[in-house]
Parts: structure tokens; C-alpha cells; sequence
């Protein structure tokens, strides 16, 4: 009895010792890997408090830190020294200068190329303001596969002006997004694929196109003046009464998605918090992160629209 009392004492304790090693060796839980974000903000142009990319990427980037599984990278003053900053990206988004000057389509087309290449590999591309406009012939077709349209000078229009956006599709950008009104270079009259108005859902081989920003510009909006030239075009005015888009998401066939947005001349408009969400929005879904149900909540800290500002005179 003694003798069977110490063999089941020693083979508990051996058992005691044995267990921990055994679970020292089970393997640990392993992160899903985030999704890699980057920002790129082009040089500084325009009169202080318009046009400011650098600070307006910090201020998206600060606002993204806390998102789950979102890694965000920003690029400033244009395209990166050193291209390794895009390996691995999911999305890239441009906010800068556009038109023959646009950062994309320097050095004849090997940065085109090189965009390209990320979108057949379903990288999410997006394009804000200034930065939606190209020259035609040089990228008017790649933007179209890639966001299905662009805006092209002296068919498009950048009047400054003031709508409202009160109704907005079932999308993951829209969500948490209420009606608004604000005042901004809004740019409409965009080259859409086939020449679609852009104000409505359609499907092209290339893209399937959903509007997320749209109003109706009054009839004193595109009678003008537009910031430049300043018009009036007689196409502009003959589509009176007619809704547009200034924003819309874009599912490629490639598996990548992709955003326009036209707004974003004057710095101050990212203190709304509706312009601020639906843009935030956007960066998640194209990076193929999951948008919250009330989309991403940011508050801004006081000052922060006049942190990072370019200097200028």
C-alpha cells in the first residue's frame, strides 16, 4: 500500500513538471498582419490654409492611428525618394497637385507603370482633389480603370461653392456619415467612363461605380465664375437641374477598389467631422479594412487644423 502511495505521489509531481513544458511548446496565437495604408501629400502650393497636403495627410494619419489592423504610412512634400516606402501597401492615397504637373506622371510613364503594377496586384488607389485631375492623353485612361473617372480641364468645373449632401448610398463609406453642408472647391462635371453623369450606380467591364457625394449645383453655380478658368462653359450650363458627384468609390475588376473625392481645397474643412468621417472611410475600404458601423470616429484636439501648416506667405 505504502509502495502504491509513492508511485502515484511521483507520477502526479512528474506530471505537474511535464505539463507546463508541454504547453510552452503549443504554438501562440499569431496577429493577422495589418493592412499597410500609405498617404502621400504633395508639395506645398496655394495660399496659406488651401491646398495644405502635408498637413492634411498628418491630420488623417493621426486620426487612423487607432483603427485595428491599419497600419498608416505617410509620404510628404510628393513622390517618396524612396519608392521601398510602398512595399507591401494595400492602398495608396494621393492628395496633391494635379493636371501636367500631377506626381504620377512624372518621368515619362514609369511612375504610371509603377501604379499600374499595384493596381493588377488589387492595391486600393484613391485620389483627392487637385489630384483627380490629369491630362488626357497622358493618364485619362489608367484612371479610368483605376477610378473610373477624372477630371479634365475645360470639361470638368472647380467653382467654389456649397452643397449639401443629404442622402447617401448603403456603401462602407457612408456609414456613421450625417447630411452636411460645406463650403469647398468642389469640383463636378467629372470624365467618367463612357461618359456617364456620375450620379448614379452603373457597370462597366472595367469597374463597377457607386456615387457617394452628390447634390445639385444651382443654376448660379454653373452660370459661375469657376476658379479657373473662370467660364462659364456652355455644357456646363445646358445640364442645369442635374445632380453630380464629388466623391465615388469604384470595385475593380482586378479585385482592388479605388476612390475619388474633389473636395479638400481649404485646410479648415477637415474640422467637420462628416467631410473628415466619409474620407476616413474611404481609407479603410479601399486598404480593405472593415469600416466600423458608425464609421471612424476622430475628435479632433484643439489646434490641430494649425499644426503642420506649409510655411507660407
Amino acid at each position: 500500500m505504502r509502495c502504491r502511495l509513492i508511485l502515484l505521489a511521483t507520477w502526479f509531481l512528474l506530471s505537474m513538471a511535464i505539463m507546463p513544458s508541454l504547453s510552452a511548446d503549443e504554438p501562440a496565437a499569431v496577429e493577422p498582419a495589418k493592412r499597410k495604408l500609405v498617404l502621400v501629400a504633395g508639395k506645398p502650393s496655394h495660399p496659406p490654409r488651401m491646398h495644405e497636403f502635408n498637413a492634411g495627410v498628418r491630420l488623417m494619419a493621426d486620426c487612423l492611428a487607432q483603427v485595428p489592423g491599419l497600419e498608416t504610412v505617410i509620404v510628404l512634400d510628393g513622390w517618396p525618394r524612396d519608392e521601398a516606402v510602398f512595399e507591401g501597401a494595400d492602398a495608396v492615397v494621393f492628395y496633391m497637385d494635379g493636371g501636367g504637373g500631377h506626381e504620377v506622371v512624372q518621368e515619362g510613364t514609369r511612375r504610371l507603370d509603377l501604379v499600374q503594377q499595384w493596381a493588377d496586384r488589387g492595391v486600393g488607389l484613391g485620389f483627392m482633389h487637385f489630384g483627380v485631375e490629369v491630362v488626357p492623353d497622358q493618364a485619362g485612361d489608367r484612371f479610368h480603370r483605376w477610378i473610373g473617372g477624372y477630371y479634365e480641364h475645360m470639361f470638368s468645373c472647380n467653382p467654389i461653392w456649397e452643397p449639401s449632401f443629404e442622402a447617401f448610398p448603403d456603401h462602407p463609406i457612408s456609414r456613421g456619415v450625417r447630411p452636411f453642408t460645406i463650403r469647398d472647391e468642389w469640383y463636378f462635371n467629372m470624365r467618367f467612363v463612357n461618359d456617364e453623369p456620375g450620379n448614379a450606380p452603373w457597370e462597366h467591364e472595367a469597374v463597377s461605380f457607386v456615387p457617394i457625394l452628390v447634390a445639385r449645383p444651382s443654376d448660379a453655380v454653373r452660370d459661375g465664375p469657376y476658379v479657373y478658368p473662370q467660364g462659364p462653359y456652355p455644357h456646363i450650363q445646358a445640364n442645369k437641374g442635374r445632380a453630380e458627384a464629388m466623391m465615388w468609390a469604384v470595385e475593380r475588376k482586378d479585385d482592388g477598389r479605388g476612390f475619388g473625392f474633389t473636395g479638400g481645397h481649404f485646410h479648415d474643412n477637415w474640422g467637420n467631422d462628416d467631410f473628415r468621417k466619409v474620407v476616413l472611410n474611404a481609407c479603410l475600404w479601399i486598404a480593405k479594412v472593415e469600416v466600423p458601423e458608425q464609421g471612424v470616429e476622430s475628435t479632433l484636439a484643439e489646434g490641430a487644423l494649425d499644426r503642420n501648416l506649409d510655411p507660407k506667405r
